[in-house]
């Protein structure tokens, strides 16, 4: 596998499998995409955090060109493949308008804790039951990644869970902050309720003392 990637940073993560919908619009990134197509149909995003761009990323393929509108803007549809670390970052890439880079593919482990996978599978049923959503996952991605984004993970813990190379790890990581989170969770829906019920009628159960 071609160890040279056109690079797109921004300040987001990508995860394998993920399904990233793009609105491109500068000039370097127009040429970007379309010498893309011309080649293999691959790019790398790393994340941009803190201002400066970020050791790891993403490769994503371009699935589909949606819309071509008539100043050369895009909006296309990317697929998540494979996580690599940037080994040496250059803006402009071979005289394109683009930054690109030499990157290192970085080789994870699929393998399951069933135990653990259970526990964080618990712990998110509760999780959207307090918030009053429903659980859908897709049984065709690995768990971490399917729910990385929807568990109230800033930016800098999502960049954190892409660079571990583990599935139990990953599933370790968000069990643990899901211990956090979940108990401030309820008590912030609690604390919305009590505000809502202000000023009304209450019945309270008598006290047996």
């Amino acid at each position: 596998m071609n160890n040279e990637l056109p690079l797109f940073p921004l300040g987001l993560v990508v995860f394998p499998k993920e399904d990233l919908n793009l609105h491109i619009f500068e000039p370097r990134y127009k040429q970007l995409i379309t010498d893309a197509q011309a080649a293999d149909n691959t790019f790398g995003i790393p994340s941009f955090i803190n201002n400066q761009v970020s050791d790891y990323g993403t490769q994503v393929k371009i699935v589909s060109i949606e819309r071509v509108y008539e100043d050369g803007r895009m909006d296309i549809k990317t697929r998540g493949l494979q996580v690599f670390k940037v080994r040496n970052f250059e803006n402009p890439w071979k005289e394109k308008l683009y930054a690109g880079g030499h990157i290192e593919w970085i080789s994870t482990s699929d393998e399951e804790d069933p135990i653990l996978r259970q526990n964080l599978l618990e712990r998110l049923e509760e999780l959207y039951k307090i918030l009053q959503v429903n659980m859908n996952l897709s049984s065709d991605n690995l768990l971490s990644y399917e729910v990385a984004h929807k568990i109230g993970l800033s930016l800098e813990q999502e960049y954190e869970l892409l660079i571990l190379n583990s599935e139990k790890d990953r599933q370790s990581y968000i069990l643990d902050h899901l211990e956090q989170a979940i108990p401030v969770i309820n008590e912030m829906e609690r604390t919305k309720e009590l505000i809502r019920m202000n000023g009304h009628f209450r019945h309270f159960d008598p006290l047996n003392f």
